[in-house]
């Protein structure tokens, strides 16, 4: 299967503000995501398959803990569709 890779960094303030960039690190996707809840982010690295090994969880959780952060995400054609729609 395909898979796009793109660059998903989230913050906190108040709520967690996720942003998507093309593979670059630089292009930003147009579709933003706010979560109030920390395991929303958590599933959505997790769907994304950005928890890959031992050593992306720990500075993914890292992260969350200091309340910044950002992780490549390999997604599905039907993932990637959906956030180049506003």
């Amino acid at each position: 299967m395909i898979t796009h890779r793109v660059y998903m960094s989230f913050m906190l303030r108040k709520v967690w503000h996720i942003q998507f960039l093309e593979e670059d690190a630089k292009t930003v996707l147009p579709r933003k995501l706010t979560f109030a809840n920390v395991e929303k982010v958590r599933e959505l690295s997790v769907k994304g398959g950005g928890l890959r090994d031992a050593e992306s969880k720990q500075a993914f959780e890292h992260g969350l803990s200091i309340g910044r952060g950002g992780m490549y995400l390999a997604l599905t054609p039907q993932q990637y569709a959906k956030l180049k729609t506003a």
